[in-house]
């Protein structure tokens, strides 16, 4: 029996599509990379995105290519790339930014009439649908994580078309799993039910600071450090999973450990609570979405009854840094936080940088990601702080800068 087989088969009811079992859903986005894009090719994606992402994408032997993005949501705005991109690139990978759906229809179409792969990055939203048409359905692959909806902090899918493709992705995975290590799996189990009992013990604020103090975060900042030259160095290993380890287990350790019984059996047990997980954030969204900080798209996509980010809700704010720091005296570790834009961050050597960055910059400056399991504390929060709503009708040119606040890890996730 496959690896993975019973949570795989969990996982191909709700979804309706083939599915592979992943230690994590980065390594599903690799193992879609490489079965069906070539060295060397250009894959379209948002610069508002996790930078362990852009890691997979060079990883695979990729160029990413950053398309303009909505101010509203981040994600990819189809009728801002210019043509000559279209014709271009060789994939497109969406990002469903906080279980914001991208425009899937739309994207589809295009790359249809291309003749080229949608991927699609659905790790924050499962439980997203289009049209009523679950995300992870639209594209040629898509990745899932558990670790963001069932408070899980491992586990992951890869979505496929039929049987005879996720076998052999299936091979493909076999081939770069690691061997576990009952470390690795007991950290597995027990760090979510620590992050739990910190919450409910309500001693979130002294945890992080004393982790802030201690230096056991991985990031000094919203983003990694980048090492430009020795990560100029793995292009010419690429593509190799093993060359950009450094970057791409950031955060996640074992993020191609083989899982034993003990962490999926775990996940087996929160996979059958996902859906009043999902009815509980729903509550959450409601919430947030009828606050002065949620942002127009999100408002609007409320008031339709569709396409709602379940994940993350996006609020858009002034002096958003500092309200993260604030927030923590709440209570609350916000994170989640893409900033700068991917483009910004890497530069023209890594990627090829998008022609209208603006709105990218202004929405990863502006936007807090807020928990809807903790709507009612964010709203009591932001609001004992008067914290005051950014507006994207003039998206800033200039670059924002890396911030200097410790971006939140392991207590917000």
């Amino acid at each position: 029996m496959p690896y993975g087989s019973r949570l795989a088969a969990m996982m191909t009811r709700r979804l309706g599509r083939e599915c592979v079992y992943t230690p994590s859903a980065r390594l599903a986005l690799y193992l879609a990379l490489r079965h069906w894009c070539r060295p060397g090719a250009r894959v379209l994606m948002s610069p508002v995105n996790d930078d362990v992402i852009l890691f997979v994408v060079l990883a695979a032997g990729l160029r990413p290519v950053h398309a303009p993005v909505s101010v509203g949501d981040g994600n990819i705005d189809p009728a801002a790339v210019p043509e000559s991109t279209w014709r271009s690139v060789d994939a497109v990978l969406t990002t469903n930014l906080y279980g914001m759906p991208d425009r899937v229809v739309e994207l589809r179409r295009r790359c249809e009439q291309l003749g080229i792969p949608l991927f699609e990055d659905a790790a924050h939203a499962i439980g997203t649908h289009v049209d009523g048409q679950p995300i992870g359905t639209f594209g040629k692959a898509a990745a899932f994580s558990l670790s963001k909806h069932v408070a899980a902090s491992a586990g992951g899918f890869l979505a496929v078309e039929d049987a005879r493709t996720r076998r052999e992705l299936e091979l493909l995975r076999d081939d770069l799993l690691v061997p576990r290590r009952l470390h690795d799996d007991l950290a597995a189990t027990l760090r979510p039910l620590a992050r739990s009992a910190v919450r409910t013990l309500h001693l979130v604020r002294p945890v992080w600071r004393t982790m802030q103090r201690l230096g056991v975060l991985e990031r000094d900042d919203f983003r990694m450090a980048l090492h430009a030259e020795r990560l100029s160095g793995c292009a010419r290993e690429a593509p190799s999973l093993a060359a950009y380890e450094p970057w791409v287990r950031v955060d996640l350790h074992g993020f191609r450990s083989r899982h034993g019984a003990l962490v999926r059996g775990q996940l087996t047990l929160r996979m059958d609570r996902l859906d009043d997980d999902l009815a509980r954030r729903t509550v959450g969204v409601s919430l947030l979405s009828g606050t002065a900080w949620a942002s127009p798209a999100l408002r609007d996509r409320t008031a339709h009854n569709g396409h709602l980010p379940l994940f993350r809700v996006p609020l858009l704010v002034h002096d958003r840094n500092t309200l993260i720091e604030r927030l923590v005296s709440h209570g609350v570790v916000a994170g989640y936080v893409y900033d700068p834009p991917l483009d910004d961050y890497a530069g023209a050597e890594f990627v090829e940088p998008s022609p209208d960055p603006s709105a990218a910059r202004w929405f990863a400056s502006h936007v807090l990601p807020a928990d809807p399991l903790l709507a009612r504390r964010i709203t009591n929060a932001l609001t004992g702080e008067q914290a005051t709503t950014a507006h994207p009708s003039t998206p800033a040119a200039a670059p924002a800068p890396i911030p200097d606040t410790t971006p939140p890890t392991a207590l917000g996730q």
